[in-house]
């Protein structure tokens, strides 16, 4: 492309740089403090915040060298074309160390100039929504040389801060039930929601794979929306839908999870052959999905619960797989070498359901040996100390903070 037409693109696409006024600081700043060079990949659902967190880092490491490949002007970019990207963020901002890429995935061979960038000692950081930026494939494409920061949807807090709410029992439930994409917060337009699962399914799963049977992927997506927290079997959707063979509906699930849009957590077991065997649990990238796609039209708001904090343990880094010997238990997690924690949630305990609740979360703490466990409720605080061990009920308003 010419250099003249890149310029005028750089410096028009300035202009996207300016703060919103409704744009409220994301958590996983924290994680980009210092940026040595590397390449990093914000990865996660579409319409999450990616480029909003890009904007904010650049305005932390006060750069402006910014391109947006998604501009219609820029068909016909090459990877040639990206030295002469360097060359005039060098002349308008005066350094060209680090450089913001949004929708990178739309250059063919992208990944052949960031690996020369990075040998050059450049940083490079990049979002995308297309599945084509999975980790899974920049692995082999980048060779190690990158690192990969998943962005979700608002969390609870950052929820608060959007729209200007304070912390408690009536915000909470607000949450669990609209979810965290910020353009429906905005809109408060269902149809912004249909539209994403909509876009997600055509641009970055039946497209990109070339899928037939359009029809009965869309309804095995709608059953998963609306049975989050449940086990389910590949073999019963094969079934269930008449789907050609239960390969095809193992593909179809991974491809839904490379798009974020619905996640698999495994059952515990020390042996990966064993928990490979078992059903999976599932559940949504939001919790405002599930409610909107509740074919009861009276959503539990047990399952709503429990998905938010799934989405909360997800954010924070936590490897995550549910319990099920006699009992169940809902959350079995780790970060890194720490410890295991064992986790219930319910939307209350009462004289129903305490001794199934309890019984299931002390049957896994036995097992991992652990000397305390949690229960998250609704609205409910107190402790409990079952055969030496110590169970704390937490209100979700208080655990998600």
């Amino acid at each position: 492309m010419l250099r003249e037409v890149l310029k005028s693109i750089i410096q028009s696409q300035k202009e996207w740089l300016v703060p919103d006024e409704k744009e409220i600081p994301r958590e996983q700043l924290d994680k980009f403090s210092t940026l040595p060079p590397f390449a990093y990949l914000l990865t996660g659902v579409r319409r999450s915040g990616k480029s909003t967190i890009l904007k904010q880092l650049m305005r932390h490491h006060d750069s402006s060298n910014y391109f947006n490949f998604e501009d219609s002007r820029t068909i016909g970019f090459e990877v040639s074309d990206f030295i002469i990207v360097e060359e005039v963020f060098s002349e308008l901002s005066g350094t060209n160390q680090i450089f913001f890429f949004d929708e990178i995935q739309n250059v063919t061979g992208w990944e052949r100039y960031v690996r020369d960038a990075i040998d050059r000692k450049k940083t490079i950081v990049i979002t995308g929504s297309n599945a084509n930026l999975l980790s899974r494939e920049l692995g082999t494409k980048l060779t190690g040389r990158h690192l990969d920061f998943e962005v979700f949807p608002f969390s609870y807090s950052e929820f608060l801060s959007y729209l200007k709410l304070t912390p408690g029992d009536e915000s909470f439930l607000s949450y669990i039930t609209e979810g965290g994409f910020p353009g429906y917060l905005s809109t408060g337009k269902k149809e912004v929601l249909s539209t994403l699962v909509s876009d997600i399914l055509v641009r970055d799963v039946y497209s990109r794979y070339n899928l037939r049977n359009q029809n009965i992927y869309s309804r095995i997506v709608l059953y998963l929306l609306s049975n989050t927290g449940k086990e389910i079997s590949f073999n019963n959707l094969k079934n269930t839908f008449e789907v050609g063979s239960t390969s095809s509906v193992m593909d179809f699930l991974n491809y839904l999870s490379d798009a974020y849009l619905l996640f698999l957590v495994p059952r515990y077991d020390t042996s990966l052959k064993v928990q490979a065997r078992n059903p999976r649990k599932v559940y949504a990238i939001d919790q405002g999905l599930v409610n909107f796609y509740s074919v009861s039209g009276s959503p539990d708001r047990g399952r709503l619960l429990e998905n938010t904090i799934y989405l909360q343990l997800r954010r924070k880094g936590y490897e995550i797989w549910y319990f099920k010997g006699k009992k169940e238990c809902d959350f079995i997690c780790r970060y890194g070498k720490k410890e295991y924690s064992a986790i219930q949630v319910s939307w209350k305990v009462d004289q129903l359901n305490e001794k199934r609740e309890i019984e299931g979360l002390l049957e896994a703490m036995k097992k991992l040996n652990l000397s305390f466990g949690t229960i998250i409720t609704f609205d409910q605080e107190d402790k409990i100390v079952v055969e030496g061990k110590t169970i704390y009920l937490i209100p979700g308003c208080k655990w998600a903070v």
